[in-house]
Parts: structure tokens; C-alpha cells; sequence
């Protein structure tokens, strides 16, 4: 047997640096607890970069094949990481000097640690691990930074994943029964004749618990709730980070249960349509920033399972989503930074003549939204473009055609909230505090996201020209 534990040296690193911050920060005085963040900042860099140095190497395996070091795994490792990195510059606006800081690093980092396991899983038990790592410490991360609706929030979040738990671990059982093993690679090779009533049960049950974690239909009940009641360090994390590792393992998952069968790729294409259109139609009747942001980010994910719907059919389909992922990431990170810096201001129409009052502000929110639309040249525009051609590559053209019409719909409850920014101060708007004091670091984290989403847009989008074929492929 070769377990090999140091081809998992960055989920090492961040567990044990959540665990040196959640000890260290119960000797740490209120006022030094930006020591806790500084260490937590170091270990997410260290991980990104040991992540980085194992994907210039062969694609290998751990612990007896249960967890595959690839692209995939990288790139998640990567993306977790650095958008925790993002989210740390949120909360260093929103809780700095509260008496939980640095619990609430320590719930981050083991977060990430389960997020970076769910997207290496090769292995129901392991994934099922993941699955834990990855939510139990959401529920705290949600009820710590929002208050008294912070804890109706964290409820919400933990009764649809106290369900989706049980259906994920059910569908489990099921396959293990049908298969003798939990090993994906044992699953490709004896499900094809297993009972296709038992097969699909076992892996709808699977889908019910990654698509919770993903935030997609029909398991995304609790993630406008969340994106609103949290305060906007959790809203941040929940709407982004936890989607790196859960669609991979999506991607993994339907890859191999859909071998010589297509069927399960058509189901993969439906939940895609049905969150696209879903959140898109739920977003546009919203009228505080964050929740539309929790709808937009469940129709984000319909956009995400696209490629899914496309596996081993289109060479595209991985990189697309490993892109749009990363795209996502750093777009939707700028968009809650933004509200984070303006944590009064609750309405849309609140942000009335914020291009006026603050203009660095307002452009970071106007490529924010505009890059969640898919307006080129923004990173989102060539991650959907890319998903869209995966999916007419794998043959299912009219999941093309639904991207471009989603990506339409969703431009009208955008301009909901562009249009206040730019718009005249009325007499009675309200005022907009400076970008000193607690909302510098949001601000100049939104700032910094709105950046990284144009450069990341820009270079694929030469690189597509170059290439003059599929992205990064």
C-alpha cells in the first residue's frame, strides 16, 4: 500500500495552520489578534505555492489511489487558497479586534482543508470526509460573523446540510453495496452492470450532498438566506470557496458513473439549466446587494455544471471549468468586498451616487458585475464562452444556446444595481464614509479582485487568439 501523505502537503499545511491559529489566538491579546491573520495569510500562500510546484509534475496518486495529485487537484488547491487569501482581506475590515477573530481564521482554514480534500477525492469514503471538513465549520463561520441573523442563517445552513449529509452518505451505501467498494476506479468498472435503479439512486444521493456544498438546485435554498443574514466575511467564503472543491468532485464523480452511459450527463445538463434559470429569475426581484448575490450565485453554478455535462466527450470540458472556476473566484470575491466596504448601505438603491463619492469603489463594483454578466474582455466572458463550447463539443448544443440566454437575463438584474452607482446623488442619499478606518481592507480588497479578474480575462483571451482553439488546452 502507498500512502505517500506528503503529496498532501497543502491540505497539511492549512489544517495545521488553522490549528496554530486556534491556539495561538487563545494566548493572543484583543488588540494582537492581526498576528493570527498574518499567520493564517502565510500558510494559504504556502499551500498555493507547494500546490503550484505539484502540478508541474506527473498526475499521481495517495494513499492507495483514494486521492489523485492532478490538474484538477491543483487547480483547486490553488483557487481555495488564494480566494481564502481574498476573504481574509474582507474580514480583516469586518471582524479585526472582535473577540472571535481568530476562531474565525482557524474555521476558514479547516474549511479550505475539506474543500481542497472533496476536489482530490477518488474515493467515496474520503470524499465523504471532505464533505465534512468542508461544512462543519461553515455552520460556525456563518453564526460567528453575522449576529442574531447570522444564527438564524447558520440554522438554515445546517439543516439543508444535515440533509444533504445523510443523502450523500445514503447514496454511499448504495454503492458500495452495488460495487463491493468505494473506489472510483472500481466504480467505473462494475457499475455499468450493476441495476440501473440502484445506480441511480446511490448517485443522485452523492449529487444531493456536492450540490449543497456547491450552492446549486435543487439543494440551494439556504445560500440566499446565508449570503444575507452572515456578515460578509462568511458570505464571501460560502458563495465562492466551497464550489472549487464540490464541482470537481461533480466533475469526477459524473466522469465516472457516466462510462459508456449518457444518460447521466443529460442529468448533469438539466440541473445546470434548472439553477441557471432559477437563480437568474430569483435574483432579479431582490433588492438587498447581498442576497441578489446569493441567487447570482446559484445560477453561477448552473453555468459551472455546463462542462460537467460534457465529460469525456470534449477536451474542453475540464479546462473550462477549472477557468471558470477561478474566474468566478476572484469576480464574485470583488462584488461582496464592495458591500463589505459599505456595510450600511443594504438596498440597491442605497448606492445612489456612489460613482460620485467614491470612484474607485464604484469601478471595482461596475467590473465586479459586469464580469459576473460575462462582459468582455472579464475573466467570466471566456470561462463561459469556453463552457458553452464544451458543451456544443460534447453535443448538447441547446445547453449552449441556454448559457447565452441566462448570460442575457442576468444582464437586467446587474444593471438593477449599476445603475444607482452611476446615477445623480438625490438630495436625501446617504452619505458615503471614506476608505479609511475598517472598510480600507475591503475596499482595497475589492479593488485588488476587480484587477485580477481583468488581467485573468485579458490573458485568456489572447491566449484563445492565439490558439485560435480551446482554452488552455
Amino acid at each position: 500500500m502507498q500512502m505517500r501523505p506528503e503529496l498532501l502537503l497543502p491540505e497539511a499545511l492549512v489544517f495545521a495552520g488553522g490549528l496554530v491559529v486556534l491556539l495561538g489566538g487563545s494566548f493572543l491579546p484583543r488588540d494582537r489578534q492581526w498576528v493570527a491573520r498574518v499567520v493564517a495569510a502565510l500558510v494559504l500562500l504556502g499551500a498555493a505555492g507547494a500546490a503550484v510546484v505539484a502540478m508541474a509534475g506527473p498526475a499521481q496518486s495517495a494513499f492507495s489511489g483514494t486521492f489523485a495529485v492532478d490538474t484538477a487537484t491543483g487547480a483547486a488547491r490553488v483557487i481555495a487558497a488564494l480566494t481564502t487569501l481574498l476573504v481574509l482581506g474582507v474580514a480583516a475590515g469586518e471582524i479585526a479586534g472582535s473577540p472571535r477573530e481568530s476562531d474565525t481564521y482557524a474555521l476558514l482554514l479547516f474549511a479550505t482543508t475539506g474543500v481542497m480534500v472533496l476536489a482530490g477525492s477518488t474515493d467515496l469514503l474520503v470524499l465523504t470526509a471532505g464533505f465534512l471538513l468542508a461544512s462543519i465549520p461553515l455552520y460556525g463561520i456563518i453564526g460567528l460573523t453575522g449576529g442574531r441573523s447570522g444564527a438564524e442563517a447558520a440554522m438554515k445552513t445546517y439543516l439543508m446540510g444535515a440533509l444533504s449529509g445523510i443523502l450523500l452518505m445514503l447514496g454511499v451505501t448504495v454503492l458500495y453495496a452495488l460495487a463491493g467498494g468505494t473506489d472510483y476506479a472500481l466504480l467505473r468498472d462494475v457499475l455499468p452492470t450493476a441495476p440501473a435503479g440502484a445506480v441511480g439512486a446511490g448517485v443522485l444521493g452523492v449529487l444531493a450532498g456536492l450540490l449543497f456544498k456547491a450552492g446549486g438546485v435543487p439543494f440551494h435554498f439556504w445560500v440566499p438566506d446565508a449570503a444575507q443574514g452572515s456578515g460578509a466575511t462568511a458570505a464571501t467564503f460560502l458563495t465562492t470557496v466551497p464550489k472549487a472543491g464540490a464541482l470537481v468532485a461533480v466533475y469526477r464523480l459524473v466522469d465516472t458513473v457516466s462510462s459508456g452511459d449518457g444518460s447521466w450527463l443529460v442529468v448533469a445538463a438539466v440541473l445546470a439549466t434548472a439553477s441557471m434559470v432559477l437563480g437568474n429569475l430569483a435574483a432579479y426581484w431582490q433588492s438587498d446587494p447581498r442576497r441578489l448575490l446569493g441567487w447570482s450565485t446559484v445560477s453561477q453554478v448552473g453555468f459551472l455544471l455546463v462542462p460537467v455535462a460534457a465529460a469525456g466527450r470534449s477536451d474542453l470540458a475540464l479546462p473550462s471549468l477549472l477557468f471558470y472556476l477561478a474566474a468566478y473566484a476572484v469576480t464574485n470575491v470583488a462584488a461582496f468586498a464592495v458591500t463589505a466596504a459599505l456595510p450600511e448601505h443594504r438596498e440597491l438603491t442605497a448606492y445612489r451616487g456612489l460613482a460620485r463619492a467614491r470612484p474607485g469603489l464604484a469601478l471595482a463594483l461596475l467590473v465586479a458585475l459586469l464580469g459576473l454578466v460575462g462582459t468582455p474582455p472579464l475573466a467570466v466572458f471566456v470561462g463561459k464562452l469556453a463552457t458553452a463550447t464544451a458543451a456544443w463539443d460534447g453535443g448538447h448544443g441547446w445547453l449552449a444556446l441556454v448559457v447565452v440566454l441566462n448570460s442575457l437575463l442576468s444582464l437586467f438584474y446587474y444593471l438593477r444595481w449599476v445603475a444607482p452607482v452611476f446615477a445623480r446623488p438625490a438630495a436625501d442619499s446617504p452619505e458615503f464614509r471614506g476608505p479609511g478606518g475598517a472598510a480600507a481592507w475591503p475596499a482595497a480588497t475589492a479593488g485588488a479582485a476587480a484587477a485580477l479578474s481583468l488581467a485573468l480575462g485579458v490573458l485568456a483571451g489572447v491566449l484563445w487568439a492565439a490558439l485560435e482553439g480551446p482554452l488552455l488546452s
